[in-house]
């Protein structure tokens, strides 16, 4: 598998440090609100590379924190936080606040079909662990107390932006837009690893420390959970284009200043979702939520597969008439599942395994899901019998998670019990046109009577879309329905 690594610039052959396990760290969210469907492409993507590592044979040992401490909104430590903000705005208490909204996060997981990470770790779990990073920091010299504030030493590095290669004066004050300058670092691009009481009076959470009560900066959070979990060294990290700077960036410098030797080998970061006024976030426009999805009545999977259309190294733009194509696709490809015959035969092994051959050399090219989409719907046209294409769809689906084959097989069920309530259209007749007689079709067209019996005409409209998005076209005729391929 080759995968591109942010830090090379390249796409690199996937060998990880240990035989035996893959590494692999994402950034979870900062549970003060509910994620929208931006933040979600990322944690949809870094699911698909967990899934397809499990599929190709490695063992995976995933891990993600929950930032349930504030993050500020400038560097100089002003405004208010983020966790406190959502206290106030809601009327509870920071810690409800968040158990509320990671609660809701994995509510949203679930929907997406996006696996829950081996190690899920709230950020106010280890702050024993980061203070014990910052005070070897401090002690080999890489960083310092000034105003209140353990700052990292940026000048100590021999290289410090990793991802992009900026000149020294295009970020003046160092983290990101629109911050104020702290005056108390020594260098622009310092960043804090530890705040102290003599800033945040308002403060919520606070922990006694060295250097005074505070709390963490938001890096060194990664940093230390990573380690308590994984260990030294570090396989994959992952995290949306957004956090290669300053957070990735800046989780490199203390990581690797503490250990004394390289931290990870792979970053892979997920462009942005963009709406078409630019980069979608929750304090602009409309604020687009899996739950919004749902009350528009979309199927949260319809969001996956629309996102598993593009590559995930290219800013991918959300309109609502894209979903509606995205949905459209998806319902018509589970209707086209729900009309094959899964007993029609033995698997056919060598035919399986070239339609497989296909999807893994998609993936294997740096996680191109766009070509793996190609390669399903290849399958449905393969020469081949129906319980091949059947069991080579539901492997591919292990990855792409659409759940497509419990979905195609709810559509049989539902097509049978119609079938059954059915059984009492005497004189209906099915006639097809090509002379192939298919049970699902004839099953469908007599649910179709059914409905339109029952003056159920909605149902009866639905059912013939869905066969049309089968492929099957149906002229009614005064003893029954005709049907035939398109």
């Amino acid at each position: 598998m080759y995968l591109y690594n942010s830090a090379s610039r390249k796409k690199e052959l996937f060998v990880p440090n240990h035989p035996d396990i893959v590494k692999m760290y994402t950034c979870g969210p900062t549970v003060y609100h509910f994620a929208h469907i931006g933040n979600l492409r990322s944690y949809i993507m870094e699911d698909v590379l967990e899934k397809y590592l499990r599929f190709s044979g490695y063992n995976v040992k995933r891990v993600m924190n929950i930032t349930d401490v504030g993050h500020l909104t400038s560097d100089a430590d002003e405004g208010e936080d983020k966790m406190l903000k959502g206290a106030k705005r809601e009327h509870k208490s920071v810690m409800e606040i968040a158990q509320f909204y990671t609660n809701a996060f994995f509510d949203d997981c679930r929907k997406l079909n996006i696996k829950r990470p081996d190690v899920v770790e709230p950020a106010t779990n280890c702050i024993e662990d980061y203070i014990r990073i910052i005070t070897k920091l401090m002690d080999d010299g890489y960083a310092y107390f000034a105003g209140g504030n353990v700052y990292f030493d940026t000048s100590k590095l021999e290289r410090y932006y990793v991802f992009n290669d900026f000149n020294a004066d295009d970020l003046d004050v160092g983290v990101r837009e629109g911050v104020e300058e702290d005056t108390n670092k020594r260098n622009k691009n310092d960043f804090v690893l530890w705040f102290t009481k003599s800033k945040f009076e308002d403060q919520a959470l606070k922990w006694d420390s060295p250097w005074g009560t505070g709390y963490p900066g938001w890096h060194i959070e990664c940093s230390g959970i990573s380690m308590k979990h994984l260990g030294e060294d570090l396989d994959i990290h992952c995290g949306g284009i957004d956090n290669a700077f300053p957070h990735h960036t800046n989780e490199i410098a203390q990581s690797e200043s503490y250990l004394g030797h390289k931290w990870c080998n792979w970053w892979v970061h997920v462009l942005h979702l963009n709406t078409t006024s630019g980069k979608m976030s929750k304090s602009s426009g409309e604020f687009l939520t899996v739950k919004l999805l749902e009350e528009k009545g979309y199927d949260p999977l319809s969001y996956r597969f629309f996102c598993l259309q593009s590559h995930y190294r290219k800013a991918l733009v959300f309109t609502w008439e894209n979903l509606d194509n995205a949905q459209k696709a998806y319902g018509k490809l589970v209707s086209r599942l729900a009309g094959l015959k899964p007993d029609d035969g033995p698997v056919d092994e060598a035919a399986l395994e070239q339609l497989l051959d296909r999807f893994r050399s998609a993936m294997d090219a740096d996680l191109n899901t766009s070509l793996a989409v190609t390669a399903l719907y290849d399958s449905l046209k393969a020469q081949t019998n129906d319980a091949t294409k059947l069991n080579a769809i539901g492997e591919m689906d292990k990855v792409l998670g659409l759940e497509l084959t419990e979905k195609a097989e709810l559509k049989r069920e539902e097509a049978k019990k119609a079938a059954q309530a059915a059984s009492g259209n005497a004189g209906f007749t099915v006639i097809p046109e090509d002379g192939t007689e298919d049970a699902t079709v004839t099953e469908l067209l007599e649910m179709r009577q059914a409905a339109k019996k029952a003056k159920q005409y909605a149902q009866a409209d639905a059912i013939r879309e869905q066969l049309r998005g089968m492929g099957i076209e149906i002229t009614d005729i005064p003893s029954g329905a005709k049907w035939k391929h398109i």
